[in-house]
């Protein structure tokens, strides 16, 4: 069998294995999510569901460096992305017990992405345009730029997935699809290390979600949440956004359009309501599909289908010509307008 497949196999069975002990291990130590006004479940749910999808993840990648080896670069990001993904964890930890200052955590998550692209040297190089054409960030337009903007796409995207998990099994299943695109990309450019990790986290995503989908028995918190968007966008900037082929970041920007578009709309629906962007609201898209009649099911279902055209649209942008290339960009920037005017998520929330 293919390595990326025993990833995901591991992953998948450990996950599911361990989820039921840290289920008991929330009830146990009171890391329990309470119901608001804001939230949508209406009883106490156990939400540190994250330490399963961590231990699946490391269950598979250790599994995978003992079984097939890893060579000396490979095995330097591996051990970059499992340090710094700890560090996620044990910040998603903290928060999920003792409910942290917004920025307090965004001090960690800086941090954790400070110890990715400073010592162990993950960081995005160059970008590529829908030309083909380089652009290195250390000389163009103004040297040094590599650092800050790794560490503005490693904080900017745990912050989108920890924001869209707002339902029974959305953050799971949408973080899922975009490892699946990610993975596929990586496997028709040859890059083996980034195809097992994104299985690895898919699996134990995917392991997750018996025990996340609608009904839910757990939550991921902060602790699933944050890893999986920091390790989607370590994993990323590994080797699928360094593919010459490949549309440098465009490409992991479309996997995870969904989340990226609701985080960036609900900074603009909170600075047009005059709001802190930290402060949570109840104006995101999937608030606004339970407000138009949809249930939670339905809802998850539908957001599903559209992180999954995204993915496609991901994939189709590594094999097209440049000018096809532009056409489905402006294909989905006019859905994604239509949408928002539709559910008028950018309109401040009541």
């Amino acid at each position: 069998m293919p390595i990326y497949f025993w990833a995901f196999a591991v992953a998948l069975l450990v996950s599911m294995v361990v989820m039921p002990a840290v289920i008991l291990l929330a009830q146990r130590t009171g890391a329990m999510d309470a119901p608001n006004a804001r939230k949508v479940h209406k009883k106490p749910i156990p939400r540190i569901g994250g330490l399963g999808i961590y231990a699946g993840f490391m269950a598979a990648i250790i599994f995978v460096a003992v079984k097939f080896g890893l060579d000396g670069e490979q095995l330097k990001e591996t051990v970059g992305l499992i340090v710094s993904g700890s560090l996620i964890v044990v910040l998603g930890l903290l928060d999920d017990y003792k409910n942290l200052p917004a920025k307090v955590k965004l001090a960690g998550q800086i941090l954790a992405a400070a110890v990715l692209v400073l010592i162990f040297d993950v960081r995005i190089d160059f970008i590529t345009d829908p030309f083909g054409e380089y652009i290195y960030l250390d000389n163009f337009p103004i040297p040094y730029l590599a650092v800050p903007v790794t560490m503005f796409w490693l904080v900017g995207l745990t912050n989108t997935v920890n924001l869209i998990d707002g339902l029974d099994g959305l953050a799971a299943g949408v973080a899922s699809i975009a490892s699946f695109t990610i993975m596929l990309i990586a496997l028709e450019q040859n890059f083996v290390l980034v195809a097992v990790l994104t299985a690895a986290l898919a699996g134990a995503a995917v392991g997750f979600l018996k025990y996340n989908f609608n009904p839910a028995e757990i939550f991921m918190g902060d602790t699933g949440s944050m890893f999986l968007g920091f390790m989607l966008a370590g994993i990323s900037v590994t080797g699928a956004v360094k593919s010459v082929a490949a549309i440098a970041l465009v490409v992991p920007i479309f996997a995870l359009g969904l989340p990226i578009l609701d985080t960036t709309f609900a900074i603009v629906r909170r600075i047009r309501g005059g709001v802190p962007i930290f402060k949570p609201d109840k104006g995101h898209l999937h608030h606004r599909l339970l407000s138009v009649g949809f249930t939670q099911r339905q809802a998850v279902l539908l957001m599903y289908v559209i992180s999954a055209l995204f993915g496609l649209s991901a994939i189709a942008l590594t094999a097209v010509s440049s000018q096809i290339a532009v056409i489905i960009l402006l294909v989905v920037v006019a859905a994604i307008i239509y949408g928002v005017r539709k559910l008028g998520i950018a309109r401040p929330a009541n």
